[in-house]
């Protein structure tokens, strides 16, 4: 039996990702500019957990944010901070990619000042894609082609409101698949 290069292997991944998506039930919906690309908010019996963490500066927003997550019916993992104490946002980040890397959360959301600090943190922990978004384009864009499994945010850069936007958003897009899945396996490749 000769082995399968990798080239070989990508192709045979974006063909199954490609076919699951085509079987699925369609999840997507008109999206508030009137694109299709979004899905359905996960039903409360099919709950899905959100792993979300913050550092001092992050503290408020990632309450308003939790509080946004229950009503919409997610579980909620809250790894921290719980004030406004001054602490590392590379403690918390860490506490969320692990719990998204580990399965115990379906997708993270960390927020400390800028979110810049938090993202790299969060790139560390392997099987973690996160990304840093500031407007409903990076949100959708983050999960349709990078399959992103962790959104950070800066507290000190966007309003609570935006960045309710901008979390429904990330939880609500679909992975593209397609010429996207090849990339992101690329991606995580890199990891190994």
């Amino acid at each position: 039996m000769n082995p399968i290069s990798d080239e070989e292997l990508n192709k045979i991944v974006e063909q199954v990702v490609s076919s699951l998506m085509q079987q699925r039930p369609s999840q997507q919906t008109a999206s508030p500019a009137g694109k299709a690309g979004s899905a359905q908010p996960v039903p409360q019996s099919e709950q899905r957990t959100v792993a979300i963490g913050a550092d001092h500066g992050g503290y408020q927003l990632k309450e308003t944010l939790k509080e946004m997550l229950r009503k919409e019916g997610y579980a909620v993992i809250d790894c921290g901070t719980r004030g406004t104490e001054s602490v590392d946002y590379p403690d918390f980040a860490r506490q969320v990619a692990e719990n998204v890397a580990s399965g115990a959360a379906w997708r993270g959301v960390m927020i400390d000042g800028a979110g810049i600090g938090s993202c790299m943190a969060a790139n560390k922990v392997p099987g973690v894609r996160a990304a840093m978004c500031y407007d409903h384009a990076t949100a959708h864009n983050s999960r349709e082609h990078n399959n992103a499994n962790l959104l950070t945010l800066g507290a000190g850069l966007i309003g609570a409101n935006l960045a309710r936007q901008i979390l429904k958003t990330f939880l609500e897009t679909e992975f593209g698949g397609g010429r996207h899945a090849r990339r992101v396996n690329k991606i995580m490749q890199i990891e190994k």
